[in-house]
């Protein structure tokens, strides 16, 4: 049994399963830039109490699901979304969507998906991939920071599905409940809307643990770390900083990239040349969370290590913080 589905390589799992899942019925248009963009993808939190590899949480993106409900509740799709407290049941579901030519979205564990390089295996719970079809005892696979289509035993897909921890996936399906086509209005106003939340979650969020507040107060923190946590300890948060935002789901340089690109395709439908003034500084943004994490990973692995060398890392975030700022300023007050 397999879909009439086509898989499609993109650079963050949860904006490139969104795209795929609507690509049908948008005829190509929902790109994963857009998609990004329209779920208000772009996010920074920095939870020092909470712990996960033994270093603080960190996230440059939404939470996980957020990207593709957003989507479509700007698109004005429908989404079915179900988690199960039964394997049998999980299964039934995936199954009875199938049958019924159903792509279908499931965030999964990491560390069991067996077409990974072991080196990127560790327990993150917040994959997402698509299952398109079984052929035996074999489950189709398009995960989108694939080249090409994979599969998984029934064994391996519900042991991922299944997977302990923070953010236990419990089997969750989701996929959109119509076959609506989707059209160049709606994508506008849709653009409009995830530029609007975007702003909103990253200039306006009170406290300072997220959005450029986040940034900044994370930039500040790095720069005591050496005296507080020692050099060792030290090392292995910026680690933590590193691997967060470079290996989990494309990460921070990565994700302002995507954004610039949302923002240029933006402009094709709502030409306005703040979206592309934008779309320069988020590209700067990400050149520097590249820079930072060169930097991070030289204290790491004992390259570097002075406290001069703690404060420049500091710095490239309080940088970055600003740099955001101003982008998000702009948006935010953007005359359409």
């Amino acid at each position: 049994m397999k879909i009439d589905f086509e898989h499609g390589q993109a650079a963050h799992c949860e904006s490139g399963v969104t795209s795929n899942l609507l690509k049908k019925i948008s005829n190509g248009k929902v790109t994963e830039p857009l998609a990004f963009g329209i779920g208000a993808g772009l996010f920074f939190v920095y939870v020092p109490l909470i712990k996960i590899n033994n270093g603080p949480a960190i996230a440059f993106r939404s939470m996980p699901g957020f990207i593709f409900n957003r989507t479509c509740k700007s698109l004005g799709i429908p989404v079915i979304q179900k988690k199960f407290g039964s394997k049998e049941k999980a299964e039934a579901a995936l199954m009875e969507s199938l049958e019924a030519g159903q792509p279908v979205g499931a965030q999964v564990g990491v560390y069991y998906l067996s077409y990974f390089p072991k080196e990127y295996r560790f327990h993150f719970n917040a994959h997402n991939l698509i299952v398109f079809g079984k052929e035996g005892d074999n489950y189709l696979i398009s995960d989108p920071i694939m080249e090409h289509a994979t599969t998984l035993t029934s064994y391996e897909l519900e042991r991922v599905r299944f997977a302990k921890g923070a953010l236990a996936p419990k089997g969750q399906l989701y996929y959109p409940a119509n076959q609506t086509e989707i059209t160049d209005d709606q994508i506008r106003s849709a653009i409009k809307s995830g530029i609007k939340k975007n702003a909103f979650n990253m200039i306006s969020i009170p406290g300072p643990f997220a959005g450029v507040n986040g940034i900044r107060y994370t930039g500040n923190k790095i720069k005591g770390w050496r005296d507080k946590l020692g050099l060792k300890t030290a090392g292995l948060y910026l680690a933590q900083l590193v691997r967060m935002q470079e290996e989990i789901g494309t990460g921070g340089g990565g994700f302002r990239y995507i954004y610039a690109a949302f923002l240029q395709q933006a402009n094709d439908y709502l030409p306005n040349p703040v979206l592309l003034q934008a779309s320069e500084m988020f590209t700067q943004a990400g050149d520097m969370w590249r820079t930072a994490a060169v930097q991070a990973a030289g204290i790491y692995k004992g390259r570097i290590g002075s406290q001069e060398d703690f404060n420049v890392m500091g710095n490239y975030l309080l940088e970055i913080a600003e740099i955001e700022k101003k982008a998000f300023t702009l948006l935010k007050n953007i005359k359409w």
